[in-house]
């Protein structure tokens, strides 16, 4: 067995699906990874239909199979423990199913995001505790493992049911966004079928180690993302944890969604850090050792290419993470 080395078609979402197979495919690539919703919609996989019709979900696989290509992931990331009632519960929605349509798919993996709730059940905005010194954030804290504790409860008996995995990405503003405290959550509810989504560029920005997280994880680990991440010299003045970000203007084009009426911001000029296509902040060796360690864990794991590299276009910082991707992968 072999790790299968894909890519995520969300950087592709302006390409019908079978064009974005075809890029995937000439790239060598023979896994694949779909977005069914959450923060950003789903131009790669009609949810509804698939759900409900089995002929649809039949000739939906057949696309990929025809190219010599397997869907290995079903991303819904998003916030489903968010108070907004307009994202929340649309997030928690989506996620439910795609779980569901997972099982129906024989697609052994669902990518999400643990989430994080508010503050307190009065609370309108989610609430980030970076650092609990302060006793009243310990208070906080509490309150949103209880939340989260409750919901991913129910996500992972829904999982086991539809004989799913869900991979949780450790993802900064999410309560989960640590190995730590990834295994909190697994430990604090019994989980047997939620687990990591070893995406490491948030961990590199972090300062950690990612080939020891994985080693610390182990069997945790259910599935992996390929995508770099490179400190700057703005760190010097910034730390990692920077909120010198700026709203991106009402009429702007591409703005990328994070709920309804909500949008990801536009990063500073000099930022501490920023997410590179794979190979350009972390070189060919870094990654072979980032594969060993993978493979260690499940020899056939999926690690799928998540390209957010603007220095390039969607298909050449593609290309360039599936090349440098390759090579470590060659020596093995």
């Amino acid at each position: 067995m072999a790790l299968k080395l894909g890519a995520y078609t969300a950087c592709l979402h302006d390409h019908t699906l079978t064009e974005a197979l075809d890029v995937l495919k000439a790239n060598g690539l023979t896994s694949v990874e779909v977005n069914t919703g959450g923060f950003i919609p789903a131009p790669h996989c009609n949810v509804d239909l698939l759900l409900t019709s089995a002929k649809a979900r039949e000739e939906y696989l057949a696309v990929f199979a025809e190219r010599g290509l397997e869907l290995t992931g079903l991303n819904c990331n998003g916030n489903p423990l968010n108070p907004l009632p307009g994202v929340g519960p649309k997030h928690a929605d989506d996620l439910r199913r795609t779980i569901r349509l997972a099982g129906l798919l024989g697609v052994k993996h669902v990518v999400t995001m643990s989430g994080t709730p508010g503050s307190d059940p009065d609370a309108k905005y989610p609430s980030w505790v970076v650092n609990p010194w302060d006793g009243v954030y310990m208070d906080v804290l509490d309150y949103q493992w209880g939340v989260a504790r409750e919901f991913w409860s129910e996500i992972d008996a829904l999982a086991r049911e539809n004989d799913v995995r869900v991979a949780i990405e450790m993802h900064p503003h999410n309560l989960v966004f640590s190995p730590v405290t990834l295994k909190k959550l697994v430990d604090d509810i019994g989980a047997t079928h939620v687990g990591a989504e070893m995406d490491p560029s948030h961990l590199m920005w972090q300062g950690m180690d990612v080939v020891a997280c994985i080693k610390w994880l182990g069997p945790l680990v259910f599935h992996a993302a390929a995508k770099d991440a490179a400190i700057q010299p703005g760190v010097d003045i910034r730390g990692v944890l920077d909120t010198s970000f700026t709203r991106v203007p009402a009429d702007a084009e591409n703005k990328v969604p994070t709920g309804y009426g909500f949008w990801c911001n536009a990063w500073p000029e000099n930022p501490a850090w920023k997410f590179v296509a794979v190979g350009e902040g972390h070189d060919v060796a870094y990654w072979t050792e980032f594969l060993r360690a993978l493979a260690e864990v499940h020899p056939d794991m999926a690690v799928n290419i998540e390209h957010e590299d603007a220095a390039y276009s969607q298909t050449e910082g593609l290309a360039l993470a599936a090349k440098n991707l390759h090579a470590a992968a060659g020596a093995l």
